[in-house]
């Protein structure tokens, strides 16, 4: 029987994704790759949120370098676009993700949890990004995607120095948004899920779709694109209801 490189769990709208290579610290080879693809893009129908954890001591330790093989560069770029797709879907694809930290977030990793878009960690997490020591380069995404949490500069001394971020440091920088105590992390992403999964399930999508893309932008056309999915959501008859049950809790009738 082959090993299950990433389990899946769905309950309450809830699709629980954790990675599942414990010995190796979850560590990202080809066929893990190719398992969290083939998890993400079976999403269930009525997915309302997506929590994403790693089995064990640790998140992910990045690039599994044991089963690190020689590319020409033509290759090395198709393996690295091929992070980048399955990433791209995790930010992109308009269901929130939430992260459960715990342990290693290094590497490929960070470059995972950083396509995430609510991180929560506990005591043992460590960032880095040790990719100078090993005389290559990023290769999933960390030079848009951390360098904008971090800043560029914070994210090449990181590179260059090899140097480990803990818990507080990683929270202070924009790393994670919550720090929960030791073994808490996973409760804490299930709780947040839940609270995220009353929201309106188009509200979601906007806010996963849009905010990162309108980051791109210049800031006339990212206006635009802020009221078109202002247009978008807030025509919905989901809205009209939410907002109609918020004016009667609040003793107010709807405006005539």
């Amino acid at each position: 029987m082959s090993e299950q490189l990433v389990r899946t769990e769905f309950d309450g709208g809830i699709y629980t994704v954790t990675l599942n290579r414990p010995a190796k610290r979850n560590a990202v080879s080809d066929r893990l790759l190719v398992a969290l693809d083939e998890a993400i893009s079976a999403t269930p129908e009525g997915t309302r949120v997506i929590v994403l954890t790693g089995e064990g001591q640790h998140f992910c330790a990045g690039l599994d370098l044991a089963e690190h093989q020689h590319r020409e560069p033509f290759g090395v770029m198709q393996h690295s676009q091929s992070w980048h797709r399955i990433f791209h879907r995790i930010q992109h694809g308009g269901i929130p993700v939430i992260a459960a930290l715990h342990g290693a977030v290094i590497g490929g990793g960070l470059e995972l949890a950083a396509a995430t878009h609510i991180r929560v960690a506990e005591p043992s997490t460590i960032y880095q990004l040790p990719e100078g020591r090993h005389g290559i380069f990023v290769g999933g995404g960390a030079s848009v995607r951390v360098a904008k949490l971090i800043g560029p500069g914070r994210m090449c001394e990181m590179m260059l120095t090899g140097r480990i971020l803990d818990a507080d440091e990683g929270q202070r920088l924009g790393l994670s948004h919550y720090r929960v105590e030791a073994g808490a992390a996973s409760a804490k992403a299930r709780e947040l899920a839940q609270r995220v999964a009353e929201n309106a399930p188009m509200a979601n999508w906007a806010m996963c779709s849009a905010i990162a893309r309108i980051d791109n932008m210049a800031s006339d056309d990212g206006l635009f694109v802020e009221s078109l999915t202002a247009a978008l959501t807030q025509t919905s008859p989901e809205v009209a209801e939410r907002i109609g049950e918020f004016l009667k809790r609040k003793g107010q009738g709807p405006r005539t």
